[in-house]
Formats: structure tokens, sequence, C-alpha cells
């Protein structure tokens, strides 16, 4: 079997909305990396230089790493002008950049409101991508695309279409197993892995039932232990990213509070010590 080593991180506005609360809740729980998507109500994009140089400041003295930027760029719709999103992740990436890390994850837009024909836009997804794509390129930066309901790419079959599109190291597939569940895609880990997992990059952690509702790692459908299995054998260095909406999980957002999020990190590590994962 290959060695693996996963590292475990988390959303910290899942666990409260001022950083010193977030960064103090990781700490407790040994957890040594931040998702950024917001602190003190605002989002990461939104963020002054100002801003966003405290929190590198305060995330240096708490010894926390920001593994990522959960950018909002791609949830939003499909027909507003691509440059709108194109000065968005530029901004990203130079707020990336002050915080030390190149990864910003995004979706693949809404399609119009009224419209139950996700699998013609897909070319216009793909368009759209990989002129983010360019701009990622030229930033230096690695977009983590993530499957997400509502938007192009929900299911298996137009992500798989989106990320073979596209193509580049500068963009990777971001694996969400409760939104492939959500979505009503069973048996996912079984299913998914031997089409995608070779581009697969970054992975979220919750779970959902098929009949409904945010679990935490494996007590759901979404098959996590099998994914972690998948992940040890393929070699996988990197990021479990913990996500877990326990409390709320609402269409853009979540929230799990500090107990949530404690009761999902030992949940993650329990799935972890059963798969015989290491954790770095």
């Amino acid at each position: 079997m290959t060695t693996a080593s996963f590292t475990i991180s988390a959303f910290g506005d899942e666990i409260a909305s001022d950083l010193e609360s977030q960064l103090q809740t990781l700490n407790d729980l040994k957890i040594p990396c931040l998702e950024l998507r917001a602190a003190w109500g605002e989002n990461v994009l939104h963020m002054s230089d100002e801003r966003v140089a405290k929190v590198r400041a305060m995330c240096d003295a708490s010894g926390v790493t920001i593994s990522a930027i959960g950018s909002p760029v791609g949830k939003s719709p499909i027909e507003e002008p691509i440059e709108t999103e194109v000065q968005n992740l530029r901004r990203l990436s130079e707020i990336a950049r002050q915080l030390g890390t190149s990864n910003i994850r995004i979706f693949s837009f809404h399609p119009p409101e009224d419209s139950d024909d996700y699998d013609s836009y897909v070319d216009t997804a793909i368009d759209r991508l990989r002129r983010l794509t360019e701009v990622a390129a030229e930033e230096g930066v690695t977009l983590l695309l993530e499957n997400e309901k509502g938007i192009v790419g929900d299911t298996l079959d137009r992500c798989i279409k989106l990320v073979d599109a596209i193509d580049s190291p500068h963009l990777v597939f971001l694996w969400d197993p409760a939104n492939f569940v959500q979505v009503g895609e069973e048996r996912i880990t079984e299913r998914g892995w031997p089409l995608i997992g070779s581009r697969v990059g970054y992975v979220h952690i919750k779970d959902c039932k098929l009949e409904g509702g945010v679990k935490a790692a494996g007590e759901g459908d979404g098959q996590i232990p099998e994914l972690l299995d998948r992940l040890i054998s393929s070699g996988y260095q990197g990021m479990l990213a913990l996500e877990p909406h326990l409390a709320v999980a609402a269409h853009s957002s979540g929230f799990s509070g500090p107990d949530g999020m404690a009761y999902a990190v030992e949940s993650l590590r329990k799935v972890m010590r059963a798969a015989g994962a290491a954790e770095s």
C-alpha cells in the first residue's frame, strides 16, 4: 500500500465570525490549517490590504497556515460578464500571495434560474473556466474547482467534462462528497474515483444522507471511508478540509460552531484511523 499523508484544514467561519475565536478553536483541536472564506463577517474577496495583513499576522502568531482561499468566484450567474470574475480572481490572487497560499477555490457558475437543462451550459462554463485558468497561470495560483449543487458542475458527468476540457495544472478538481450526494449521486467514490480521481487535487470533508441531512464524516452516503482508501492507494499528499455544515447548511456557506467543529474533527480522525491514514 502506498503511504499517504493527510493534513486537516477547516473553514474558520464554520466555527465563529471573529478570527480570534476561529484560530483559538483550531489550536485547541490541533488543526494546523485554515480555509479562509470569511472573518468578522467579511468575505475574503472584500477584505482591504490592511485587513488581509491583520489576518496574516494573527495566523502567524497562532501558528496556523492558510491552506486555501474559499472564494465565491464562479458562484455567480453564467450570463454575467466573465470579466467581473476575472477581476475578482486577480484581486484574490493578490490576497492569496499576501496570505502565503496559492490555492483558490472556485465554482462553475449558476445556469439561469428557469433552466432545467444544465447540460446545455457545459460549453459556456468551459469557456469561462478556461479564461479563469489563463488568469490563474498568469498569477501563479491554482484553482480548486468544487462540485456544488445548483451550478453547472454539480453531477459527476458534468464535472468530468469540465476538468477534462480545461486539462491544466492550474485547475484541479476539488472533491466534495456531500455535494455529490445532495444531487443524488449514489456510491460516488465507487463510481466516480475511476473516472475523475486522477484530477483530484483537494478534498472537502462533509457527509450527507441521500434522503437529506448533512452529517459528519462516515455518517452519511458520501463513501468517505472508501474515499480515504482511494486517496491512500493513489499516494495523495494533501488537504482534507473540513466544511461540516452541522448546524446550518446554507447555499453559500455553513456553520457548525466550536462544538460542531470538534465533533466533525473527531469523526474525521476516527475514519482516518480506521483507514490507517497518517495525519501530518
